[in-house]
């Protein structure tokens, strides 16, 4: 997988891209990455990549010229239909898709991701109609910039590639399976007078399973209902976990289980 980001400022990136896990998977050849300066694509002297919209309104609109250039430049073909050579250009917008796991999943299988860092109050339309894929959006929210929004998308891709991660490290975890993860203890076996389960400590293995696959539905029912519905209308759960849901839905209209509970 290869990772290009276009953006006034590379050096957000870079420096994501040479720390921690992620900079492993670079010398291990398993993810590589380049970074493109839009500002390098400019047409004047002073390397100007902004002007104010037409039509008035507040604040400035990125250029369709330099930004064009830069997608080029990174391999990207205007006009061009289907995945642009294995090429896939995707623009950071609060407008766009929502990122989500199985967007996630479906990116990581890509051979390389162009992603295309808006600033300001965006970029031209032109630009989006011309080389653009997809438009993701990281959440409901408003970022000073597409960099971080480009970094979400990245960690969330790379770590699922072959290699990078202990696939085991990737089992069960949040939105596998349409549910939430379970809650996770260490040592000590005691802090500040609260203890970890004993059904954790106890060996037993089945005991765990189960009282883990509870906890995933509790956590799941009391923080994103919509999961459980999503999961229920596309037939995601066994016939165990619908049992659950529904014993667990009963505790918690009764009040017996609140956002406390459930982590203990």
């Amino acid at each position: 997988m290869q990772y290009t980001v276009l953006t006034l400022f590379p050096e957000i990136s870079e420096a994501y891209f040479s720390s921690s896990i992620i900079a492993k998977a670079v010398e291990r050849g398993l993810i590589s990455y380049r970074t493109i300066n839009i500002r390098d694509f400019a047409l004047d002297k002073h390397r100007s990549c902004d002007d104010a919209p037409y039509g008035g309104g507040p604040g400035m609109l990125m250029l369709a010229e330099p930004l064009g250039r830069a997608l080029e430049a990174a391999g990207a073909q205007a006009n061009a239909a289907g995945n642009r050579e294995g090429k896939r250009v995707i623009y950071l917008s609060p407008s766009g898709r929502p990122f989500n796991q199985d967007l996630a999943r479906e990116l990581s299988a890509e051979k390389e991701l162009i992603l295309l860092c808006g600033r300001y109050e965006g970029i031209d339309q032109r630009i989006i109609d011309t080389y653009v894929d997809n438009e993701v959006s990281v959440g409901d929210y408003i970022l000073s910039s597409g960099d971080v929004a480009a970094l979400v998308l990245i960690d969330a891709t790379y770590r699922l590639l072959e290699q990078v991660i202990t696939p085991s490290s990737l089992e069960e975890e949040s939105f596998d399976q349409g549910l939430l993860e379970y809650p996770q203890y260490t040592r000590p076996v005691e802090y500040a007078t609260l203890k970890v389960p004993e059904v954790l400590i106890s060996g037993h293995h089945e005991n765990i399973r189960r009282w883990r696959l509870e906890k995933r539905i509790e956590k799941t029912l009391i923080h994103r209902p919509d999961l459980i519905r999503h999961g229920e209308e596309h037939n995601l759960f066994s016939s165990e976990v619908h049992k659950i849901i529904e014993e667990k839905r009963l505790t918690i209209q009764s009040g017996q289980v609140s956002e406390k509970d459930e982590r203990d």
